[in-house]
């Protein structure tokens, strides 16, 4: 009879307990969900650094069936801050789930592909492109004819014209004579 007691125990507190912690897992997806959201909406006003903000909490909740989504759309944010290896490697984390993700691999693609770009790894980028394009046909680059290695850098030239920077030698060169004169 105790033992029926105990078991009929455990089952009601179990059929109690389940029901909390599945609405918590339900709540730290809601909350995910509304993070990625609203990093979408910060991106597409431009407010990129807010934008990566909300992506970061998103991840943090670790909601394993979104972490593919937040990634794909944080590598575009990052290239939209100018981050192209975090960009690259956001990316890569988004391609690296496996599963039905077809759309989510494709901007995951194409977002690889501009960071690539911009970090002058045309090759690279190019064949980021065509996976993107294989998984959605309308993901193609504007204008990959402007993938080219970063520019290297060159020396500052001087603001001042050719003639006027010998104008300003002749001067010094007057100026010079004529105090050497005047001590004589």
């Amino acid at each position: 009879m105790n033992s029926e007691r105990f078991f009929l125990l455990v089952l009601i507190g179990t059929l109690m307990i389940f029901p909390v912690l599945a609405a918590d897992t339900a709540d730290q997806v809601n909350t995910a969900g509304a993070l990625y959201s609203r990093s979408v909406d910060l991106a597409n006003a431009g407010k990129y650094a807010e934008a990566l903000e909300a992506s970061d909490e998103a991840l943090a909740l670790n909601v394993t069936s979104l972490v593919p989504l937040i990634q794909a759309n944080r590598a575009g944010i990052l290239v939209m801050l100018a981050r192209f290896d975090e960009a690259n490697a956001a990316a890569d984390a988004a391609l690296a789930i496996e599963g039905n993700l077809t759309s989510v691999h494709s901007v995951a693609w194409f977002n690889k592909g501009n960071a690539l770009r911009e970090l002058g790894r045309c090759d690279e980028a190019e064949i980021a492109y065509a996976r993107a394009a294989e998984l959605d046909p309308t993901l193609v680059p504007s204008d990959l004819d402007s993938c080219a290695a970063p520019p290297l850098p060159t020396t500052a030239k001087s603001p001042l014209s050719l003639s006027a920077v010998f104008l300003a030698i002749v001067s010094l060169v007057l100026i010079s004579v004529t105090c050497r004169n005047k001590r004589k």
